[in-house]
């Protein structure tokens, strides 16, 4: 007795795959057109980093004649600001209208599952975040003198890692905000508290003590080390190290990145609110 098996169907594996960037993606664009209609995101998106990264640079004395180090802290400063204000508080603020409009109580009742509308959300910050990196790499590599790329690697670990943290921390946020005015106050404490330490005011190794050594483990601060280490090889003591050596040294501030997002995942669902606050 002979019997026959009907072949499996590989692609059936992938369906949910694609139907979930399909999803994603469609989410992202009518975002990204919400983004371009509101004039006061698209302030903060595009120029107010650029703003801030001026005036930093000019407080931080921005390498002190040293070209490869101010190109590097313009970059940084630039990253950690775009990370902060377009990722962090444009987010937050979109998360609460979106929940007081219902549109994230309409998207829960279809196909989309949680993870994909942050995520949606979230694409336009990244692209605003990676457009305004370039643009300020360009800008550096005319203007003053372009940064070497030790090891790109880390540096776009920081970008991508600085904005996954900052999308669940602004999700966790937005569960504290009654009104999309209120925004303003809800994220204030948690920029007041990492902007301080994150080490945009100059480069590594300028300032020492068991404060700095602290701050270390504040939010931002892996991010514009991670910038540091992968653009000019220069690690949180201010050494320039090879290629190899920077991997070794990324291990604190990737550490660091990871444990502050497990944290940010678990307040994301623990005060993240679906529902109008009405």
């Amino acid at each position: 007795m002979t019997t026959t098996t009907t072949p499996r169907d590989t692609s059936a594996a992938a369906r949910p795959a694609s139907g979930s960037l399909r999803r994603v993606t469609a989410l992202a664009r009518a975002e990204a057109r919400l983004l371009v209609r509101n004039r006061t995101a698209l302030f903060n998106a595009l120029l107010l980093p650029l703003v801030m990264v001026a005036f930093f640079s000019f407080v931080g004395g921005a390498g002190n004649g040293d070209p490869v180090t101010a190109a590097t802290s313009v970059l940084a400063s630039l990253v950690s600001l775009c990370v902060l204000f377009v990722v962090y508080y444009n987010l937050t603020t979109a998360y609460v209208a979106r929940r007081e409009d219902r549109v994230l109580q309409r998207l829960l009742t279809g196909e989309c599952r949680r993870p994909e509308i942050l995520a949606a959300a979230a694409v336009p910050a990244l692209l605003v975040t990676v457009a305004q990196v370039l643009v300020g790499y360009g800008a550096v590599c005319l203007l003053v003198e372009p940064p070497g790329l030790v090891n790109p690697v880390l540096a776009t670990v920081g970008v991508l890692g600085g904005t996954l943290l900052f999308t669940v921390l602004a999700a966790a946020t937005s569960g504290f905000s009654r009104t999309v005015e209120s925004t303003q106050l809800t994220t204030l404490p948690v920029v007041v508290a990492v902007l301080p330490f994150a080490g945009v005011f100059g480069p590594p190794g300028a300032t020492s003590g068991v404060l700095w050594d602290v701050a270390r483990f504040t939010p931002l601060r892996p991010v514009v080390e991670l910038v540091w280490l992968g653009v000019a090889g220069v690690d949180a003591d201010g050494r320039t190290l090879g290629l190899a050596e920077t991997f070794a040294a990324a291990a604190l501030p990737v550490g660091v990145l990871a444990a502050w997002t497990v944290l940010g995942v678990l307040a994301a669902r623990r005060w993240m609110r679906w529902e109008p606050r009405r």
